[in-house]
């Protein structure tokens, strides 16, 4: 969306040029207008990215963020869109009439590249996603801000009472309404072999604690999207909602329980040879 409107801009841009420099009386327009598109577009992607690294500028991660801000949260979701045809990563998606269509929810996924969350944030763009990721992100460029302004929560997974509190805000901010809480419950290990590894259960104490149900998803084809993306090739990513377990059934169980029930779920749809003995 954000390209095409700088490609429409662009041209529209272009052809007004040729039209008063009176290129259409001969055969100049056959270079003033190429030249004159490309260097418009060119020029309004440097200023959208000049506009994101002045708002990243403006955040000060060391204040709080309470509730999710709308201004970076439609950056985001317009940059994304516009950027992952760019870097030729196709998503299919299935099984989303499942999403619940009210309340919020505990979103949890395998987790195989630094990909992952931008493709769960562009399929659930509607559901305003807030990810538990690990504090060495914080300090990432861009994403760094952009994540606390849109109320991801940092763990510290080394350190069990900070990791209790993140757990404690997330609960605070489904039963708040204010986002829906999405987790790798595999504990943030990016796996390097593509498959599913076993889960960290206290991340399920989000949604027991907060009562909401938790949307089960699987991610194939991520574990080659940045190498793709360097070598110029297509990613055909596929997510699928497999289930949702509503919030009655978490109640009464422990979250041993639930982490084990959850991981059956995420291997009985990737299949054996896409989990980890």
């Amino acid at each position: 969306m954000l390209f095409a409107t700088f490609a429409a801009v662009s041209l529209l841009t272009a052809l007004l040029l040729c039209l008063f420099s009176g290129g259409f009386a001969g055969l100049a327009w056959l270079w003033i207008l190429p030249v004159s598109f490309l260097g418009c577009f060119l020029l309004l992607v440097v200023l959208a990215f000049l506009f994101l690294l002045y708002l990243c500028k403006k955040v000060d991660q060391d204040v709080p963020q309470d509730g999710d801000d709308p201004l970076y949260r439609r950056v985001m979701d317009l940059y994304l869109e516009s950027i992952i045809p760019c870097v030729r990563v196709h998503i299919k998606s299935s099984g989303l009439e499942k999403i619940p269509q009210s309340g919020r929810f505990l979103l949890v996924c395998n987790h195989n590249n630094d990909s992952d969350p931008i493709i769960l944030l562009r399929v659930f763009r509607k559901q305003q996603l807030a990810f538990v990721s690990k504090k060495e992100n914080k300090s990432m460029f861009v994403i760094g801000p952009m994540m606390h302004k849109t109320q991801c929560q940092l763990i510290d997974r080394e350190n069990d009472r900070e990791a209790l509190k993140t757990i404690l805000r997330c609960i605070q901010i489904l039963k708040e309404d204010k986002a829906s809480v999405a987790v790798f419950p595999e504990g943030g290990i990016l796996s390097k072999d593509g498959k599913l590894h076993p889960f960290r259960p206290g991340v399920f104490k989000i949604a027991q604690k907060a009562k909401v149900p938790i949307v089960v998803c699987t991610l194939r084809n991520t574990l080659n999207v940045m190498h793709n993306v360097t070598h110029f090739k297509r990613s055909d990513v596929e997510l699928r909602l497999v289930t949702v377990i509503p919030a009655e059934e978490l109640a009464g169980v422990t979250t041993v329980d639930i982490a084990e029930r959850v991981h059956k779920i995420m291997a009985d749809d990737l299949g054996p040879e896409r989990v980890a003995d």
